[in-house]
């Protein structure tokens, strides 16, 4: 399937690993040139090394904290100086760990962190980033949210309250950039097997609370983004997918 995406340029938010990194193999794959954003040069160096090696084409980065305004301000000014965006990813960091309960979270530190790496990070990007792709007359917004703003997790507050907003914002911009032909939705994963995962959760308790009882693959994230992307998916906008196994229990 000729997806279309070939020689557009996706820039992926922390597109150096885990599902950042998968989300720039599946549209490397598909010839799209590539601009990482992450915190560590010799990551992204590492990163973009790696998909030149396996997909060939235009992998570039940019160093900087998604979560300092001026660096996600310097970010599209250097997008724009290098060929704009037409595919942009919208990947935050993790909310703080260990994960608790919603009345154990008792320290300001954690729920000012987690706004600030979630939700202030998604709403720079996407105020910065968005008008970039507006005369272009095409374009992909994909954020990666959570499967659970739809299906709420025990333990899980720092990360769903928060991503609702990114959902929320994401939202807000559907009737906005539709004209420019820009299509905006969200990925929800769940239990998706990145190489910590197993720092952070038990495998084990997450795959039975699935129906496929099985982790999804960074490949299978990989070619969710890479389908959103997708010329086959530009009548779909305003949409959170869910890539949970069958996690989320309600219609």
């Amino acid at each position: 399937m000729d997806t279309g995406i070939a020689g557009k340029r996706a820039l992926v938010t922390g597109g150096s690993s885990g599902l950042g990194l998968a989300a720039c193999e599946a549209l490397a794959a598909e010839g799209a040139e590539i601009a990482i954003f992450a915190r560590e040069k010799g990551r992204i160096d590492t990163a973009a090394e790696q998909l030149r090696a396996r997909h060939g084409g235009r992998v570039d980065g940019f160093a900087g904290d998604i979560t300092v305004q001026k660096d996600v301000r310097a970010l599209a000014e250097w997008m724009a100086g290098t060929g704009g965006v037409d595919i942009l990813v919208l990947n935050t960091p993790r909310p703080p760990s260990p994960m608790r309960p919603f009345l154990e979270e008792t320290e300001d530190d954690r729920w000012q962190r987690a706004c600030a790496d979630q939700l202030e990070s998604a709403l720079f990007v996407l105020r910065f980033l968005t008008p970039l792709m507006l005369d272009k007359g095409w374009g992909r917004i994909i954020g990666v949210t959570s499967a659970s703003i739809k299906q709420p997790m025990p333990r899980h507050a720092l990360s769903s309250i928060f991503r609702a907003g990114v959902q929320v914002a994401l939202k807000h911009l559907v009737e906005e950039v539709a004209p420019h032909g820009v299509t905006v939705n969200c990925i929800g994963p769940a239990t998706v097997l990145t190489p910590t995962f197993g720092q952070f959760h038990n495998l084990e308790r997450r795959v039975a609370g699935t129906a496929l009882k099985r982790a999804g693959t960074l490949e299978e994230f990989g070619g969710t983004v890479a389908f959103l992307a997708s010329q086959q998916a530009g009548y779909i906008t305003g949409e959170t997918l869910q890539l949970d196994g069958g996690m989320t229990k309600g219609l």
